[in-house]
């Protein structure tokens, strides 16, 4: 590809702001990295200890120093404090010398080559980016902003150097924030190993070290896509209300995990509306605990900036890495995880994550209407199949699994957000919800309700309508019960099949 066209192209303008620097050699019309320092280090490190001296977390983070250094990075572009004192403790302290050994002989030397080959990646990346999906426009890596519906196809090779460039702290980061783009630098993780001391902060960085010890043994095929999905207009609460779509079926799961259920269908990741969470900081609920077991979906914080009200995004074909027990402070770490799942007909796994963030915050106000309606579209504008170009990929007749989005720290009422989710599901022509309650004490007869609400045979709107009409009660305080209690006759609660 020539420099000058490489140049011009504007997918590539919007995103180099955000890369590690890189230059355009007009002389070979190729890529490359900006000095023949950054391609010394690189050198000496796929070389192993015996050659870089890099054989511990103190002299590591020198060498990501001096790297930084190299691309002009320290002074704007400053890492978190003790990010240097975090990779000491980590890799000095937190692992056994059998760990260490592995990492700084086998793995580092690795991603060191694999760095050296970044800058040809990427132009390799807008080289064939128009024709590796015929019939399918604008695919390449770009800045995907807030209202701009788009996807973007990405190799899992080049993944696999820009995580590399994560974990080497090579990502430019004063300009993100303007774009309302967080973090990607793995500096914050490192700096909390420092600060806090904690061990679930280990473990994710445990996680992240183990997908590179895969992806080091045996180079990743195949593609991940990133769609951004912003739905316009969104529906009226009338047009909810007039909906005459038949509810879906609704399976109950009173154990399990959602990305343990079968490859294929919609699975809910309970987002916040900066994609990622707070994976690279102090976070470890459901979302970062997706994005750590299935690390290829942490490259997407790279380009899509935080989600607005009618927007969701849509990731196809991330492998799953890692298993793991725990959840919050009690996340560990506990192996390695293959992934059966079956290719796709461009190469990506059948894992379809949906993004969505719920309102935060909730308290009372999710009952108002105009809460309602927003988590209502947000939910449908995920559920819904958008992209044309995609559609020819992708089966359609998927359901949708997910669980108590938006019931944890964002305070949602599980009993509304079930049905809102219901509600969405069924109006995006999906053929089934299958929940997992996750041992929630309120969601404890839900197979029952469930039952109960198909054998009145209400359309969406019937059941919108029911809904909106409790909201209005329970915001102005004019009933305590949940949903459930209030939308069950007395006369059948008392039997006390449904409700208890």
């Amino acid at each position: 590809m020539a420099a000058k066209q490489l140049v011009n192209r504007a997918d590539f303008k919007s995103i180099l702001p955000f890369l590690p620097p890189l230059k355009l050699q007009s002389s070979s019309n190729t890529l490359v990295w900006p000095n023949n320092k950054v391609i010394e280090i690189l050198q000496s490190l796929s070389k192993g200890p015996s050659q870089s001296r890099v054989d511990s977390g103190e002299r590591f983070f020198e060498t990501v120093s001096e790297l930084r250094d190299s691309l002009a990075l320290s002074y704007r572009n400053r890492l978190a404090r003790h990010t240097g004192e975090g990779f000491a403790r980590f890799f000095d302290e937190c692992l056994s010398s059998e760990e260490k050994d592995k990492w700084f002989k086998d793995i580092v030397p690795v991603m060191a080559k694999v760095l050296l080959k970044f800058p040809y990646i990427v132009q390799t990346h807008y080289k064939n980016s128009h024709s590796v999906f015929p019939g399918v426009a604008d695919t390449a890596l770009r800045l995907l902003e807030s209202q701009q519906s788009g996807v973007v196809f990405l190799a899992r090779d080049l993944i696999a150097a820009l995580l590399a460039c994560s974990f080497f702290c090579l990502f430019p980061s004063a300009n993100r924030r303007a774009k309302d783009l967080q973090g990607i630098n793995f500096d914050t993780l490192f700096t909390s190993i420092y600060e806090k001391n904690e061990e679930y902060q280990k473990h994710k960085i445990k996680f992240i070290m183990h997908y590179f010890e895969r992806i080091c043994s045996k180079r990743p095929d195949g593609y991940v896509s990133f769609e951004r999905k912003a739905l316009s207009p969104c529906p009226t609460s009338q047009l909810w209300a007039n909906s005459a779509f038949p509810l879906c079926r609704f399976e109950v799961r009173s154990s399990g995990s959602i990305e343990d259920h079968s490859g294929g269908s919609l699975e809910v990741d309970f987002a916040d509306r900066y994609l990622g969470g707070r994976v690279m900081t102090y976070g470890c609920v459901q979302e970062e605990i997706r994005f750590l077991i299935n690390p290829e979906l942490i490259v997407g914080m790279l380009f899509l900036p935080s989600m607005s009200d009618n927007e969701a995004i849509e990731m196809v074909g991330a492998e799953r890495f890692s298993k793991y027990t725990g959840y919050k402070t009690k996340l560990q770490y506990s192996g390695d995880y293959v992934d059966r799942r079956e290719v796709d007909s461009v190469g990506r796994r059948m894992s379809r994550v949906i993004a969505i963030d719920a309102l935060p915050k909730a308290g009372t106000r999710q009952y108002r209407l105009e809460f309602l309606l927003r988590e209502a579209n947000k939910a449908f504008c995920g559920f819904l199949d958008q992209d044309k170009s995609q559609q020819q990929m992708l089966p359609h007749d998927v359901g949708v699994i997910t669980g108590n989005w938006g019931c944890g720290v964002f305070g949602g009422d599980p009993e509304v957000k079930t049905v809102l989710q219901w509600l969405a599901v069924s109006q995006a022509s999906r053929p089934f919800i299958s929940y997992y309650t996750f041992g929630l004490e309120k969601l404890q007869n839900l197979d029952q309700v469930c039952e109960w609400i198909l054998s009145q045979k209400w359309s969406v709107g019937d059941l919108w309508k029911r809904l909106v009409e409790y909201s209005s009660k329970r915001a102005n305080k004019e009933t305590k019960r949940g949903f459930f209690h209030y939308l069950i006759p007395t006369s059948e609660q008392s039997t006390s099949k449904y409700c208890k």
